[in-house]
């Protein structure tokens, strides 16, 4: 077979393909699902999905939404990846965090991750965690010509820096074999604490760590630009990476004016960002981080050799979960993946039980053999920039990197972060967009499996140690899963005092073809709140009331299909209001029946897209003040089970 010199056209024996008979396939289906959509284009409109940041994925990509060249791996503007060679020589660094404040755990455990694949370690170091005194102890046994070390010491970074330089000298470490950061971040800081009365000094003893690094230690770099505080405050990914570059660019203008080169100060630099799993926005984020930092590279006359952004990726305390943490290893595993995927220098996984407390040994295992599977059995750095060539990635990268830098240039106009921290601009901004996001929370549409969608009531948590507090008094900590959390733990300290769970019946009206899918989503959306569920099926509403009688419930849900509902839901809900049920709910829209429905005796409808946090926490406000004042009663026990 010959192939022509144009290449081998795969699909020359098929006939072209158009958008637009795509676009009227998808619109006969939409049709059929009962939407009724105006054209091919609105139906393909239809199927988008809205983003932060005013981004949109949408359901087709083909070459026409291609971006302009993202170069070469290596090379500027660095979309592709940081280095020619990508991870695929040594993969990327693994880097477990160690927080814990007991010197002889923290260096166990740092053996222990050093010994099963671990490639650096990030000490959390200062106020209530491991004292900046014990960083020798902590590191006995550790070859520190072959582990890098990252430091974290907030405030105390140079007493920390100081005692790594000492140990370094002690241990007869040749500078050009140590590597490393030590973490010095004032805006960072700044942002944690809401303080700014030392950022002025810390930042003098920053550059002066920079000289002396960049005079002697080639591969220790001396300040982290770390992008974790807004992004555990609810930031977007725009706002997480346009803070960052308003970081970065102060850092070097600190630095530039106390006598380094311009390639010096970009050499000093470390950028730290979160990886959550949402895969697809955390491959773009770490591609766009890239692209953004080489133009300030390059409009700061800096060197293509020194230009690319060396990356940390985090894996998301934000998504992590006290709640069925267990599910946490699938999020950080996908979080892993895209990082890596991404382009990510190096990699820390945060162990499952990180919303618990101090983890142990078992979850530092499971994290850092997440990394080691994804890389040695799965290979997955073995592709220089596998997202390379994606039409969505390569339009997403460009669209959050447009959004990145327009904040950006919004926080230099205000004066720079410095002054958009203290005037609050940055705070306003990102708590209207985690109020935003909380909405959606709220109404379930941005599901968190195994605590907003399938609860496990019976389940038994794992129980830790409290992790140290870290600096706090400025931008807030937040997490997907806390509110819905908070009325768990309501549910659990009902079921201290009184020996049962707060309880609800569903009146399941009809056979299980008719009911299951409401009935299935009612409990769902119950137990979400921790008010256990019990169920009795049937139409007679006798039936219903005495069973209602036995549950020992104050509360009733009607579960059925809308024809049945037309039928039977009045007699049922009268019948549950005569056998004592305080409030009525029923499952699904009400439509043009709402004033027939509440005529009989419903007060309330739940359905996707409701504010399922509001009408849980009035649940409970009903069940346990009602329940309270009548003494404990029958109902379900704390696995969800009828007594």
């Amino acid at each position: 077979m010959t192939v022509p010199p144009e290449g081998l056209p795969l699909a020359a024996e098929f006939p072209a393909a158009h958008r637009e008979q795509w676009q009227t396939l998808v619109e006969g289906v939409l049709r059929k699902s009962g939407a009724q959509p105006a054209d091919g284009a609105a139906a393909e409109q239809a199927l988008t999905t809205a983003l932060q940041d005013g981004l949109r994925a949408r359901p087709l990509y083909t070459a026409e939404d291609g971006q302009a060249d993202p170069g070469l791996p290596g090379f500027p503007p660095f979309v592709r990846g940081g280095r020619p060679q990508g991870c695929s020589v040594t993969g990327w660094d693994i880097r477990q965090r160690h927080a814990d404040p007991d010197p002889r755990r923290t260096n166990e455990a740092v053996l222990a991750d050093l010994e099963n694949g671990g490639g650096s370690l990030w000490l959390e170091l200062g106020g209530d965690g491991l004292p900046v005194t014990a960083l020798p102890q902590a590191l006995t046994g550790v070859y520190l010509d072959l582990a890098g070390v990252v430091l974290d010491a907030g405030s105390e970074f140079p007493d920390a820096a100081a005692r790594l330089f000492a140990l370094y000298e002690e241990r007869e470490v040749s500078p050009s074999a140590a590597a490393g950061n030590l973490g010095a971040d004032p805006l960072g800081l700044q942002a944690r604490t809401g303080d700014s009365g030392r950022t002025d000094a810390l930042l003098g003893e920053a550059t002066a760590l920079a000289a002396r690094c960049a005079e002697g230690y080639p591969g220790l770099r001396a300040l982290a630009v770390d992008a974790l505080p807004y992004h555990e405050a609810g930031a977007s990914p725009a706002q997480e990476l346009g803070a960052s570059l308003a970081t970065g660019v102060a850092y070097l203008r600190a630095l530039t004016a106390a006598g380094l080169s311009v390639d010096a100060a970009l050499g000093q630099l470390e950028f730290r960002y979160a990886a959550d799993a949402d895969q697809f926005l955390t491959i773009a984020k770490f591609r766009a981080a890239r692209r953004l930092w080489a133009r300030v590279a390059e409009v700061s006359g800096g060197s293509p050799e020194v230009s690319a952004q060396r990356q940390h990726a985090v894996t998301s305390t934000v998504m992590m979960t006290a709640r069925d943490p267990w599910v946490n290893m699938l999020r950080t595993t996908i979080a892993c993946l895209a990082a890596g995927v991404g382009g990510a220098d190096a990699v820390s996984v945060q162990p499952f039980d990180t919303a618990l407390g101090l983890p142990d040994a078992f979850a530092r295992r499971i994290a850092r053999n997440t990394q080691s599977i994804l890389l040695e059995e799965s290979h997955l750095a073995r592709v220089i920039d596998p997202a390379g060539g994606s039409w969505y990635v390569e339009r997403l990268t460009d669209e959050l990197a447009h959004a990145a830098w327009a904040w950006f240039q919004e926080v230099e106009r205000a004066g720079g972060l410095r002054a958009a921290l203290e005037s609050g601009l940055v705070g306003e901004r990102i708590a209207a967009t985690w109020a935003e996001r909380s909405v959606r929370l709220a109404k379930r549409r941005e599901p968190v499996t195994g605590v907003s969608e399938f609860p496990n009531l019976g389940e038994k948590s794992p129980v830790r140690e409290p992790a140290p507090a870290g600096p706090g008094g400025g931008l807030p900590k937040v997490r997907r899963a806390e509110a819905y959390e908070a009325l768990r733990d309501r549910s659990d300290a009902y079921l201290a005092a009184t020996g049962a769970r707060p309880g609800l019946f569903l009146a399941s009206i009809g056979t299980a073809s008719a009911h299951t899918a409401r009935t299935t989503f009612a409990a769902n959306l119950f137990q979400a709140g921790g008010i256990a569920t019990t169920a009795a099926e049937g139409t007679e509403p006798a039936v219903f009331a005495e069973a209602f009688a036995a549950s020992g419930a104050r509360v009733a849900c009607l579960c059925s299909s809308d024809a049945l509902y037309g039928e039977h839901a009045g007699a049922v809900a009268a019948a549950l209001k005569a056998a004592g049920a305080r409030r009525v709910l029923l499952a699904g829209r009400p439509g043009e029946q709402r004033e027939a429905y509440q005529a009989a005796g419903v007060d309330e409808f739940v359905f996707a897209g409701g504010d399922a946090v509001a009408t849980l926490a009035s649940l409970l406000d009903q069940i346990t003040d009602e329940s309270t004042a009548a003494g404990p009663g029958r109902g379900p026990d704390e696995s969800g089970v009828a007594r």
